[in-house]
């Protein structure tokens, strides 16, 4: 145990701290979050576009009409269909923030070149004609989704370390000190917006030379394609969450970490689930962000709600069953620090093979499901990682009670991989308090001989 813990902490901890302090992987991550609230929110109307109730069709179309399917799509468009262009910003600025910039001015040139980038055509079918042509006319929606997430990511930081590297440079319109604050500020912003939609305009030139065509197409055959390949893939997934439980053993929050690098992956394949799912099509993708949302951290990193549940029943040392009472209220929802640093699994070898363990045999598990067509695929519904499990389940599969029988079957899952190990630290614990009250009592005995 001892040569594992100096392994931890001399090779491992030192490579995670600072892949953690990586100021362009947590604007990554903090931007994408942005979108979130939107996400759910257009989620919600998904939901209430496709409930699995008899009748519930028929009953709204009485009241509001045969398109009443379509006009509750409308804020899904308006919130998953603009998912890179709220990214792109969130990214800009929060690294913007990072560096001690205006932060506002770069998430508004990052969000000019990121449309700069893009190539401005709309669909038009001509008269008699089968199928539609792209036309000249308007910013194409399906680019500023998913589709267009990879390209925003790379805009919004290419966009912002040009502006930082200006201003740092000190290359910028300074005005005198008499003018407001925000005036200054845009006046600032002037030759590093200058450069960035230059530099922009440039590339997108010379792209169109190529047979590309746009940036929207390079990125996504030279990095989309690839990384999609590997996010969607069962060894790439279990990679990405071995290293997740690493990191987490050392202390740093793994979710957070990897989710800076496969977030823009399973994203984009949660909008193709959903797409597919609203034109009634078969689902693409099983993995996505609810996949390991919903089904494989159940509880938490690490699926430790079993744990809690087996701590406040069957325990034995006071420390435990204390630690079950407290930790299990957050478990439901799938907050799990008080087991993850309370228990503590970090830094813990005993604790730490069932933490590993448990979400890649869960991961693959729910893959052979899904993958099979026992259980229903993602719909592409983001629902809140809070969700307690079996409604969760339910939800994410657009209203399949297979999703929560996945759920049910993965916590007994975690429940034998889990049990056995608690046992041994349990025990241990007993141990350790039954040794401590006899040494009490010995040293209360001494003292009443006095």
């Amino acid at each position: 145990m001892k040569k594992f813990n100096g392994f931890l902490e001399e090779k491992v901890m030192p490579i995670a701290a600072r892949i953690a302090g990586q100021r362009h992987l947590q604007a990554l991550r903090d931007g994408i979050i942005l979108t979130m609230p939107l996400i759910i929110v257009g989620s919600l109307f998904l939901i209430l576009a496709n409930l699995p109730i008899p009748g519930y069709p028929e009953w709204m179309t009485e009241i509001f009409g045969d398109k009443w399917v379509d006009k509750l799509s409308y804020p899904v468009g308006v919130s998953f269909d603009i998912m890179a262009l709220i990214a792109t910003f969130g990214i800009a600025y929060r690294l913007a923030e990072k560096y001690d910039i205006d932060a506002l001015s770069s998430g508004a040139i990052a969000v000019s070149a990121f449309l700069l980038t893009t190539p401005y055509q709309i669909p038009f079918t001509p008269e008699g004609a089968s199928e539609a042509i792209l036309v000249a006319g308007g910013i194409p929606i399906s680019l500023m989704g998913s589709k267009g997430l990879f390209v925003g990511m790379l805009i919004a930081m290419l966009s912002t370390e040009i502006y930082r590297w200006i201003v740092q440079k000190n290359i910028v319109f300074n005005m005198p000190d008499g003018v407001p604050p925000a005036v200054s500020k845009s006046f600032i912003a002037l030759i590093p917006g200058f450069a960035v939609i230059g530099l922009i305009w440039i590339v997108r030139l010379l792209i169109e030379l190529t047979p590309f065509e746009s940036m929207h197409n390079l990125i996504n055959v030279i990095l989309g394609t690839p990384l999609s390949i590997l996010g969607g893939s069962l060894g790439g997934s279990l990679i990405a969450e071995t290293v997740q439980m690493l990191l987490w053993s050392c202390g740093l929050h793994g979710a957070s970490i990897v989710g800076g690098v496969m977030s823009p992956i399973w994203y984009s394949a949660m909008d193709e689930n959903r797409l597919a799912f609203q034109a009634g099509e078969a689902l693409p993708n099983v993995f996505t962000t609810q996949f390991f949302d919903i089904w494989v951290n159940t509880g938490g990193s690490g699926a430790t709600l079993t744990l809690v549940i087996v701590m406040l029943f069957r325990a034995r040392s006071k420390q435990m069953k204390q630690l079950g009472k407290l930790a299990i209220g957050p478990a439901v929802f799938n907050i799990n620090e008080p087991i993850i640093f309370g228990m503590p699994i970090v830094m813990n070898p005993m604790l730490l093979i069932p933490f590993m363990i448990s979400p890649l045999l869960i991961m693959i598990s729910t893959f052979i499901g899904m993958s099979t067509g026992l259980v229903a695929k993602p719909a592409g519904i983001a629902v809140p990682w809070t969700m307690p499990p079996i409604i969760s389940g339910y939800l994410a599969t657009g209203g399949k009670i297979s999703g929560a029988v996945m759920q049910m079957i993965n916590l007994l899952i975690s429940l034998a991989v889990y049990y056995p190990f608690f046992r041994m630290w349990d025990i241990q614990k007993n141990q350790e308090e039954t040794e401590l009250k006899n040494v009490t009592a010995e040293a209360e005995n001494q003292q009443a001989k006095i």
